[in-house]
Order: structure tokens, then C-alpha cells, then sequence
């Protein structure tokens, strides 16, 4: 069960506070279900891996950075170096709320006790929505990329294949996120390291086949964004989209906060480190991709091999040794499921822990503690989201209109995280207010996302002359956020009419 809830108030002694211990108690036990969460279970290492394999280092290198060229182009090193600026703000404004509110719901918590409890509610319906959007991209990914090499190599039904091999995946997240939260952060320890070395490894022999006339820096400047009808600033815009979709992640370490031993110590550095850690790998990679497929056409980069540059890559420089690198590829696909699955599962706990969401969400098993309906919600998304719209736009299209989806939301989500330090550090942390690390960094952070935020969402272009709009059907994100988000705020009225204080407790930390 999870400990005495803690409302961040001076609290004064003798009577008074057994009284409002007793009154904490009494919030706590009407709105907890089941045995709850599995207390102190991960350290810092699992709780780092949690954001790692959640950014999904080699897979997002193998397929978002891939869709980022096809608009940024040779820029795309820089495309990268400007959104991994933004992250690390993000992640700090993260890390400095983490510090304080340690909690399963974290990312609607901060809102909710930065800005405002309704604030609160808003983020955490998007961020509900997108987590469980992860796993669906994931096993479809992971359905093609088995599948496209099968079908090449052996022969075998592509779609036949692609649709098995995603159910699949699917299925085994679910069992292993059911095993606990011990045994799901130690897989993602060791997967994520796999993908990494292979990565980096392959990253190495690309740099040094460039040569010393093909290494160059100016894949730094917008010399090479030449993309048609993207050139310069719009590609680099465009590509960050999918630049900030492979880093999206560093926060799910938050929603572990209630499993994390010495959670406002682990999930604060595991949030930041993650982030700097993954942005060193984007850059090496992308930089060594570049001056190897040599940045004036870089744009045709993410189309090399059917859609798999990485694995040609490895075909060229290690012969059969390509076979470990679609490995790491198909690995890294299964850690972020893995992850996601933690993230949105534990998300879905908080809400339903205070009813907010359906109190079915909160229910956890009695040996290995695990938020098993919302495990198995997450499971059933794969065969509901992702498998009808694979099959009627097609399995790459519809990732990127998903994936898409997934960074508009999220990118609003960033943005009033960097708003919600300032308001918490001023209202509630005075003494502890930072001029530089509650103000100005988030306001830095929150610039940095607008236009990405208006290309995501189609209103680019609109706003500023520098954004070109995105094809169809990925130009439909916008629709499909504001649908989600209508949604949310009826429902909200009808809470607000009906049970009020459901939306108050949304700024309730439970440590």
C-alpha cells in the first residue's frame, strides 16, 4: 500500500498533526485499491534505463531520425543538436518538480500543484493518451521490421508476418510487465545497453569509411537542408518533429517514483542523465550517417534499403554481422514497449487510484504488484489502434501519423512542465527559487517547442513563415489531438459538476 500521503504544508505539531495524519490516512484508504505498488524495488540504474529504453535509442536512430532526414536532409545533425537543447531544459524542470513530488501520477502532479489542479487534469489526460499510443508504435514496428526481412530473406508473407510478430510483441510486454516491476526494469537495463554498444559500434566504422575529406562539421549549419519545399529553417522545423519524437521519453522515469528507492534523489538524475546521455548518442550517430551517405543527399537517407538505412549499413561494413545489428533494432523496439508499458500503466494506476480514471486502473496483483488491468488495456491498444490503421494506410504511414500524433501532444505536455516549475517553485519552494533554473531555462525550453508544436499540429505555417506544412495523411494530427482533447474537457466538465474533488486530488503525492 502506498505510504501516508504528503500535502507539501508546514506541518504544526502535537494534536493538530495526528490529526491530519489521521485525515491523510483516512484520503489515502478511500482512494488506493489493492495491494499497490511494489514499494523501493529499483534503483538507480533501472530507473535510468526506464527513460533510456523509453527514448528507444537504436530504434528512434533506425526509424524517426530516418523520417526527420527526409525534411531536415545533411542538417539533420543540427536538427538534432537544437531539439537535444530543448530536452535537457525540459529535463532539468522535470528533475527539479521530481525532486519534490515523487509520485506515479508525476507528470499531471506537477501541472497540478505548479499551476493549477484543472491544469493538471489536462496534462495527464494527454500524457494517458500518448503513453499508450507508445507500445501500439512500438509491436507495429517491430511487426515490420521481422517482417520486411523475412519477406526478403526467406520468403515468407510480409503482412502475414508483420501482423503476427506485432501481436506478439504485444503479448510478451504484457507478461513481462505482469512479472513485476523489478524483473521489467532489469531487462530494460540490459537491452538497453545491448543497442547502444551496436550502435555506436557500427557508428565508428562509418565515420572512419568517410574519411578525413568526408567528416565535415557543416552538417551543423543549414548548408545541407536542400530538401524540395523544405529548404533551410522549414526542414529543420519539420525534422524536429520527428527529432523531438525520439526524444520523448526522459520523464518516464517519473512515473516509477512510487517504486524508486530514494525516488527525489534516483528519478531526478535519471531523468536528466538519460536525456544527456541519449542526446550524445543522436548526435554521434546522425553525425556518422551523414558524412557516410555524404550530406548534399541526405534527404533520400530514411528511403536506403526499403526503409532500413542502419541495416545496409551494417551489410556493408560487417557482411553478416548485419544480422546483430537487426537485432539491436528489433531489441530496442521491444525495450521501449517494455518501458511504455511501465510508464502509461503507472500513469493509469495514479488515475485510477483517485478515481479519476475508472478505480478498475488501480488494481495491482497480490504477488508481483503490477497494474494488471491497465497492462492489459495497453496490451488489447496494439490490436486496436495500430493493427486498423496498418492496415488501411499502411504500416509506415501509419507510424508516422502516430508517431506525430504522439510529439504534438507530448510537446504540450513539455511545455507546461517548464511552466509548472516556475509556478511551484514560486508559490510553494520560495526559498528555493532560482532565477536561472525556475525561470529562465524553462521559458528557453517552452520557446524552443512552440513552432514545432504548431508544424505537428498543421498551423505552421500560419504562424510562422519559417514552417512548411506535412503531407497526408500525417497532416491530420491536429484533427486528432483536438478530438482527444474535446473529449477531455467534457469529461472534465462532468467532473468538475459532478465530483469536484476527483479533479482537486490530482495535485495529491502519495511517497
Amino acid at each position: 500500500m502506498p505510504a501516508l500521503q504528503r500535502c507539501h504544508r508546514p506541518r504544526r505539531k502535537g494534536r493538530q498533526l495526528a490529526t491530519t495524519e489521521s485525515s491523510a490516512q483516512s484520503v489515502k484508504e478511500s482512494l488506493v485499491e489493492g495491494p499497490g505498488l511494489e514499494r523501493h524495488a529499483v534503483g538507480l540504474p533501472g530507473v535510468l534505463f526506464q527513460s533510456v529504453t523509453f527514448m528507444a535509442p537504436g530504434a528512434s536512430v533506425a526509424t524517426s531520425l530516418s523520417v526527420g532526414a527526409a525534411y531536415a536532409g545533411g542538417a539533420l545533425p543540427l536538427s538534432v543538436l537544437i531539439t537535444f537543447v530543448g530536452a535537457v531544459v525540459i529535463a532539468m524542470s522535470i528533475g527539479q518538480l521530481a525532486r519534490h513530488l515523487p509520485s506515479a501520477g508525476s507528470i499531471y502532479t506537477y501541472p497540478a500543484q505548479g499551476l493549477h489542479p484543472t491544469v493538471g487534469y489536462l496534462v495527464g489526460w494527454g500524457y494517458a493518451m500518448i503513453t499508450g499510443l507508445v507500445g501500439p508504435i512500438c509491436n507495429l514496428l517491430i511487426g515490420y521490421f521481422v517482417g520486411t526481412i523475412l519477406n526478403e530473406e526467406l520468403g515468407w508473407s510480409f503482412k502475414a508476418t508483420w501482423i503476427g510478430f506485432m501481436l506478439f510483441s504485444a503479448l510478451l510486454v504484457a507478461l513481462l510487465g505482469y512479472r513485476g516491476i523489478k524483473l521489467s526494469t532489469w531487462f530494460g537495463i540490459v537491452l538497453g545497453a545491448f543497442e547502444m554498444v551496436v550502435f555506436v559500434a557500427l557508428s565508428f566504422w562509418l565515420i572512419a569509411h568517410a574519411g578525413v575529406a568526408g567528416n565535415t562539421f557543416q552538417v551543423f549549419t543549414l548548408k545541407f537542408a536542400n530538401v524540395k519545399g523544405y529548404h533551410g529553417m522549414p526542414g529543420l522545423i519539420a525534422g524536429s518533429i520527428y527529432v523531438m519524437l525520439a526524444f520523448v521519453g526522459f520523464e518516464a522515469a517519473a512515473p516509477l517514483a512510487e517504486e524508486a528507492r530514494e525516488p527525489r534523489r534516483t528519478v531526478s538524475r535519471a531523468v536528466v542523465l538519460s536525456c544527456v546521455i541519449v542526446g550524445v548518442f543522436f548526435l554521434f550517430t546522425s553525425y556518422a550517417a551523414a558524412v557516410y551517405v555524404g550530406p548534399s543527399k541526405f534527404q533520400s537517407y530514411g528511403a536506403l534499403n526499403g526503409g532500413s538505412p542502419w541495416i545496409l549499413f551494417a551489410r556493408q561494413m560487417w557482411g553478416l554481422g548485419w544480422i546483430v545489428l537487426f537485432l539491436a533494432v528489433v531489441n530496442s523496439f521491444f525495450a521501449n514497449s517494455n518501458s511504455a508499458l511501465n510508464a502509461s500503466t503507472r500513469t493509469w494506476y495514479a488515475l485510477g487510484r483517485i478515481k479519476l480514471w475508472p478505480s478498475v486502473f488501480a488494481l495491482t496483483g497480490r504477488r508481483y504488484k503490477a497494474p494488471v488491468f491497465g497492462i492489459a488495456v495497453q496490451a488489447l491498444a496494439t490490436a486496436v489502434i495500430a493493427l486498423p490503421l496498418a492496415l488501411g494506410y499502411g504500416p509506415v504511414e501509419a507510424f508516422e501519423l502516430l508517431a506525430t500524433i504522439l510529439t504534438a501532444v507530448m510537446v504540450c505536455v513539455y511545455g507546461v512542465i517548464n511552466l509548472s516549475s516556475i509556478g511551484y517553485y514560486w508559490r510553494k519552494q520560495r526559498p528555493e527559487f532560482n532565477w536561472l533554473l525556475h525561470f529562465v531555462i524553462p521559458i528557453i525550453g517552452t520557446a524552443i517547442l512552440v513552432p514545432v508544436f504548431c508544424s505537428a499540429v498543421g498551423v505552421g505555417s500560419s504562424v510562422f513563415k519559417f514552417v512548411s506544412p506535412l503531407p497526408y495523411p500525417i497532416n491530420r494530427t491536429g484533427i486528432v489531438v483536438a478530438i482527444w482533447f474535446v473529449f477531455g474537457l467534457a469529461y472534465m466538465g462532468y467532473l468538475l459538476a459532478r465530483h469536484p474533488q476527483r479533479v482537486k486530488d490530482m495535485d495529491k503525492v502519495f511517497d
